[in-house]
């Protein structure tokens, strides 16, 4: 029996503790002391405030809740397991950080319902939270109506000093404080330690100050070991601050309750070890055995959570019947977008072109597809990292996206690439039909790739439009010149890098992000103008690389194009087919899904028994062996580019029709 004068509050707490130092200790692998130290400010928001459905994870109006500080996961699934949701057993919780669990060592939203994002990279998780808060915001502006809000929600954090040091949090909180998101709370666990020591050593400026200048209300619990109350009071005070998010400082104790190890880094990211297990269970008065909870805890916590959660949802159920019958147009495009069912005919407005069209560039194809796109796409959303009008990314059909105008769709993101990113996972992982676009130069892509990687792995379908995409960006020089982005955002797994060669592959692309919804799109685009080409296909975009224009019978060379360089390649086709010479050329504007067809649909692109290849594409030759093979040969970029007019730096770097042909001659001997 546990010590009797523990109070069902005192008994809910310390099952999340023990439920986390038994799940590290037997997994001898994880972070103990941030749920043990975080535990009560965790408990008194999901028992208080948090509303949710544990039998329905995915009910639309459960406020969100996002744990940043990914590393102290076993907090997470802790409450979700007390909580009563059915994704976390006792099994599961026995089997953490173990293959085929439901409880891996960094929250995964695919792996775990109940888990909102992907954190674990720290600084991702709260700018994710940004997004969710933004996607309620916008969805609540456009839905809601006086008598009846169908979108009404909150989005809570837990973040810890690392997601504070990180710089991409500093971006999205900057944002988050300029629109006022008013229902994004965040708890700062506020506990001094990091791994390497006491914060002291890296760390010493004032978080809430540095708040309260983003536009941030701040709150500071002094005592978030034992003072339930002011916790509670404190998450209270935020709710009443409507115009602007709100950071409340929780200082604690990390790995509270362990008389050696509490407070210092040790406790930080290792199991405690047997011996201290055993002493901190007597420090705490916790006489049960390992993963065993409470009767109390269940019958007092657990199932009080599952009806409240019940609850909540048939009176919200009740509110939307009523909606339903008042505002049936508006419902009905409400249960269009929670279903992810794009509406009818979405692309019906994307141009295709001929070559008697004029040559524009790729980035202007672009403007051209989302602006054609976006009024019979609602759920379109997005905008450039202070670079709208170089990367042509604004929808002509809609205002901006600003403090007292949620309902807008352009999103001013300013010079926060990486946050950029991370917010737009967040509004994509809202799971409520909104399709997230955002912009920038393809080189700065590196500036987000730590967000981007996580949209693919989170299986969050941001489109990210990227523009200037090789050396002729010309005068801006070799700093902003992406030779070798391209190829690095290809070995993504689960990304989508799309490089049209002309407008027509441009809405070809354009179709294939829109459509792909767990899966991410970078659109590669040009500056510079390109030609219309006759045989180029947007249907033929889907399958990756395509035949765009051949010979009679069996061709003894097959030229590889992507983007600006497809034209070269047809150029030089045609002087070698004037020779005699059997040539196909082939425009692979995506090498994943083009990896991803049949083997029969692959042969009939690229014969094995051709083995005279060459690949045409402005920027490092890595990764295009594969396709050319061993008797093949590639013209790219393996060296920084340089400052000069871009025509003259693709002349220069032997992106011509002439170097084509002297490269295709010398294959065909």
């Amino acid at each position: 029996m546990a010590v009797a004068t523990q109070s069902l509050d005192e008994l809910s707490i310390n099952a999340i503790r023990f439920l986390a130092i038994d799940a590290v200790q037997k997994a001898n692998s994880g972070h103990p002391g941030l749920p043990m130290g975080a535990a009560p400010m965790a408990y008194v928001l999901w028992n208080q405030f948090l509303r949710f459905n544990p039998k329905n994870p995915n009910w639309f109006n459960r406020d969100r809740f996002v744990l940043s500080a990914g590393h102290g996961c076993m907090l997470q699934y802790a409450l979700l397991h007390l909580t009563g949701y059915d994704s976390v057993t006792i099994e599961d919780i026995k089997n953490f950080r173990q293959w085929g669990s439901r409880t891996p060592g960094h929250p995964e939203n695919f792996e775990t319902p109940g888990v909102e994002v992907t954190t674990g990279p720290l600084g991702q998780g709260i700018c994710n939270a940004v997004g969710l808060a933004a996607a309620e915001a916008h969805l609540a502006a456009k839905f809601n109506k006086p008598d009846a809000k169908i979108v009404d929600h909150y989005t809570y954090v837990i973040l810890g000093d690392g997601c504070n040091m990180e710089g991409v949090s500093g971006e999205a909180c900057s944002l988050a404080g300029h629109w006022g998101l008013g229902k994004l709370i965040a708890l700062y666990d506020d506990n001094h330690i990091s791994i390497d020591g006491n914060t002291d050593i890296s760390f010493t400026e004032d978080v809430s100050k540095r708040f309260e200048a983003y536009g941030w209300h701040t709150i500071h619990v002094t005592n978030g070991n034992t003072d339930l109350e002011a916790i509670a009071k404190a998450i209270e005070e935020a709710k009443s601050v409507t115009d602007k998010p709100t950071l409340i400082k929780v200082t604690t104790t990390i790995g509270y309750g362990s008389p050696n190890k509490a407070n210092t880094a040790g406790v930080h990211g290792a199991a405690l070890g047997p011996d201290e297990v055993k002493l901190t269970r007597e420090s705490l008065g916790w006489s049960y055995g390992e993963f065993e909870v409470p009767a109390e805890v269940t019958e007092g916590w657990t199932k009080k959570a599952i009806e409240t959660g019940a609850s909540l949802e048939a009176e919200w159920n009740s509110i939307f019947a009523q909606y339903k019958t008042q505002y049936a147009a508006d419902a009905a495009e409400f249960e269009r977008l929670l279903r992810g069912e794009l509406p009818q005919g979405w692309d019906a407005d994307l141009p295709t072109y001929t070559p008697a069209d004029k040559a524009v560039a790729t980035r202007k194809h672009s403007e051209i597809c989302l602006n054609a796109i976006a009024p019979k796409l609602p759920e379109l959303i997005g905008g450039s990292a202070d670079l709208t009008h170089s990367n042509l990314t604004e929808l002509k059909c809609s205002g901006d996206f600003q403090k007292g105008a949620y309902e807008n769709r352009n999103v001013r993101f300013g010079v926060r690439e990486h946050g950029m990113a991370a917010i737009c996972n967040g509004i994509a992982l809202h799971n409520s039909g909104l399709i997230p676009y955002c912009a920038t130069f393809l080189v700065f892509a590196d500036y987000m790739r730590g967000a981007m990687r996580l949209s693919a792995l989170a299986e969050a379908g941001v489109i990210y439009v990227l523009t200037h995409d090789s050396i002729a960006l010309g005068e801006d020089g070799p700093t902003h010149q992406p030779v070798e982005t391209i190829a690095s955002l290809r070995i993504i797994p689960n990304l989508l890098t799309l490089r049209p060669a002309d407008g027509t592959e441009t809405s070809g692309a354009y179709k294939v992000a829109v459509v792909n919804r767990k899966r991410p799109s970078a659109l590669a685009l040009t500056r510079q103008n390109l030609p219309n080409l006759a045989g180029s296909s947007a249907d033929k975009v889907a399958q990756g690389a395509y035949v765009i224009a051949d010979c009679d019978g069996t061709p003894e060379l097959i030229l590889i194009g992507t983007g600006s360089e497809v034209s070269l390649c047809i150029a030089a086709a045609e002087q070698l087919t004037a020779a005699g010479h059997k040539v196909r050329v082939v425009s692979m504007p995506c090498m994943e899904l083009f990896d991803e067809q049949s083997a029969e649909y692959k042969e009939s692109v690229l014969p094995a028994a051709v083995t005279k290849r060459l690949s045409v594409e402005a920027g490092t030759t890595f990764g295009w062996a594969r396709y050319v093979g061993s008797e093949g040969a590639s013209i790219g970029t393996d060296t920084f580019g340089a400052s000069a007019p871009g025509g003259v730096l693709m002349e220069k770097f032997g992106f011509t029709v002439e170097n084509v042909l002297d490269k295709a001659k010398a294959l065909l001997g």
